[in-house]
């Protein structure tokens, strides 16, 4: 009988460091990288994943399988998902006095790092901007109100104040273009020379700078991962349980309502809206989960 054949192509193991639509960076265990693809239509990879490859050529190879993930961020609508990143700890919220920062969007980050069980931080970048950083702080404080610790930090002059905050943490970097969030990489890791762009005050906004999810080593236990800045963040994956349990603050009332499939869009005898009422929730809040619900019923029946 004719022994098996051996593969050409010996698989190994390593962990996508860079994503760049289908193509993929990966990181061997000595350190080196390898310009990857997936074999055949697979996708639905991310940076942070652990995979298995098998190297077609020198500094080349085809990702064979993903390893079990301990957790995925992504964003989704009505027709698509888009991975932001796997296996991390923690997700940090940067926003910035300049441009203007979208609170909806603060509380859709927040959602789904909680829909994941994943650490929130917000850090409030460009500290320098005093008098405009205070009005942000002011704008802000709802959060921290909710628990969520609030950071501040120039990353053009010092980020030591976040070292603690990224202590064995995998933490993805997500926001808004024109938040800092590159400035921050190349304060905490140099070497990492992330690209920086003007601020387009014209167009109240920052350029794409990042224009793919990049994983960086600050050392062997701590990690950052900057994504794509981004002006939306669809959670067209979440049922609506989901939805209300992500804001934090309706939890206690969560299964009181009169109707066991209120929504909390204003049905009679909802325990949600009647919180809000007296002061336990805020009105901004509800009416930046209604607004989801609406966006998400659009799509589809509850």
């Amino acid at each position: 009988m004719k022994s098996a054949r051996k593969s050409s192509h010996p698989k190994a193991d390593g962990q996508i460091v860079a994503a760049f639509g289908r193509s993929y960076l990966v990181e061997t265990a000595d350190g080196g990288t390898v310009s990857c693809v997936a074999r055949g239509k697979k996708g639905g990879l991310a940076c942070g994943d652990r995979v298995t490859f098998s190297a077609t050529g020198r500094g080349e190879g085809v990702i064979e399988n993903a390893l079990p993930r301990a957790s995925l961020l992504y964003r989704s609508d009505a027709f698509r998902e888009k991975l932001i990143a796997a296996n991390v700890t923690q997700v940090m919220v940067v926003v910035a006095p300049v441009p203007r920062f979208s609170e909806d969007l603060i509380s859709r980050c927040l959602v789904a790092a909680e829909h994941q069980h994943l650490r929130a931080v917000i850090l409030l970048n460009k500290c320098d901007l005093a008098e405009q950083a205070r009005a942000a702080l002011e704008s802000l404080a709802l959060y921290r109100e909710l628990g969520y610790p609030l950071l501040t930090v120039s990353a053009k002059h010092d980020v030591s104040p976040l070292l603690p905050w990224l202590s064995r943490q995998t933490t993805v970097l997500v926001g808004q273009s024109g938040m800092g969030k590159s400035t921050l990489i190349n304060a905490l890791t140099p070497e990492a020379a992330a690209a920086t762009a003007e601020i387009s005050a014209a167009l109240d906004s920052g350029r794409h700078t990042t224009t793919s999810a990049r994983l960086y080593h600050l050392d062997a236990e701590n990690h950052l991962i900057d994504s794509p800045g981004m002006q939306e963040f669809g959670l067209g994956h979440l049922g609506l349980g989901d939805l209300a349990y992500g804001f934090v603050e309706f939890r206690p009332w969560l299964g009181q309502c009169k109707f066991n499939d209120c929504r909390h869009l204003g049905e009679p005898a909802c325990a949600v809206s009647q919180a809000q009422r007296e002061g336990k929730i805020s009105a901004q809040r509800l009416a930046s989960y209604r607004r989801l619900v609406r966006e998400l019923a659009a799509h589809r029946p509850w």
